[in-house]
């Protein structure tokens, strides 16, 4: 009881507190010092601004993976809106390529695609009233097809380049630049040889028996005919590859079933060619030599893998 009025009485007159006293024998007082106010409210201030509920340094990596989350979450909605995108642009382009093909340069294009046949003395017809205008039509649309290809495929690379890791944009690009320039081999060396070759055999054979005379419609249907199944077919080595990367061939199997590849060849090439044999050779003989290119590229892919 002494001991407790001495400290009340302490604090009252603002004596300190005796040493020897135990915080079990001192009341604390309803007032707090002006000291401890002064350092306990910036903690208070800074404890009230931490927003709720969030952890300690998560809100900024919450908010970067906010900011790289558009591209990998879009709703089935704006697929279809960026399909839809790309589907408009690509056929306004070649609207427009097709306008400006069919008033500008059908007439010359016509003329240099007819040159061949009427160097060599055929006469070109047309034997239906609307003919000669479909198959205008018909050219001036594969000619704004190429005009526009740069465009449909600058569209197609945005669409499905957000899906794409960086490693897999670079071999697509790679990819691609290889298809298109073996695919423009092909048409180019079928049309520089082969394409020649095989009116020459056909006129050769036909001579003496009848007189020449050549529809406009069935020359030009011809003539696609023989050029696009090259361009395919030059593209062996990048099919091989991409077979290879995904694991359905290996070199090994590629060399153990080249017996059977030669047949389903010049199968291949008896489809994709109108019905001769000279024009099926000339397709075949390519396709075996780009298989053995195709081959090599199959070596090199595993190498690096086991690298």
């Amino acid at each position: 009881m002494k001991r407790r009025h001495k400290a009340q009485a302490g604090e009252l007159s603002g004596a300190s507190i005796p040493e020897g006293a135990q915080p079990a024998d001192v009341e604390t007082p309803d007032v707090v010092a002006p000291e401890a106010a002064e350092k306990a409210a910036p903690v208070s201030d800074a404890a009230s601004s931490t927003p709720q509920g969030d952890g300690a340094g998560s809100p900024e990596p919450q908010q970067g993976e906010a900011e790289e989350a558009p591209e990998e979450a879009l709703s089935l909605r704006d697929h279809l809106l960026a399909l839809r995108k790309v589907i408009v642009v690509c056929v306004a382009a070649v609207g427009v390529a097709f306008l400006a093909s069919f008033y500008f340069i059908i007439d010359p294009l016509m003329q240099w695609i007819t040159a061949p046949i009427e160097a060599r003395g055929v006469q070109v017809i047309y034997t239906a009233v609307s003919e000669a205008l479909t198959t205008k039509l018909k050219v001036a649309l594969v000619t704004a097809v190429v005009i526009a290809f740069p465009v449909i495929i600058w569209q197609v690379w945005g669409f499905i380049k957000p899906a794409l890791y960086p490693r897999e944009r670079r071999s697509f690009r790679i990819f691609f630049f290889f298809a298109l320039v073996l695919f423009l081999i092909g048409i180019v060396f079928c049309y520089a040889s082969v394409f020649f070759l095989a009116i020459d055999f056909f006129m050769v054979s036909g001579e003496g028996l009848a007189t020449p005379m050549l529809s406009l419609d069935k020359y030009i249907n011809f003539l696609f005919g023989f050029l696009l199944p090259f361009g395919v077919a030059f593209m062996l080595p990048v099919f091989i590859y991409i077979t290879t990367r995904v694991g359905l061939t290996t070199p090994e199997m590629l060399i153990r079933k080249r017996k059977y590849v030669i047949l389903g060849i010049f199968v291949l090439a008896a489809i994709l060619t109108p019905p001769d044999v000279v024009s099926q050779i000339m397709l075949g003989i390519p396709m075996l030599l780009l298989y053995e290119v195709g081959i090599l590229v199959s070596r090199t892919v595993k190498r690096k893998e086991r690298a």
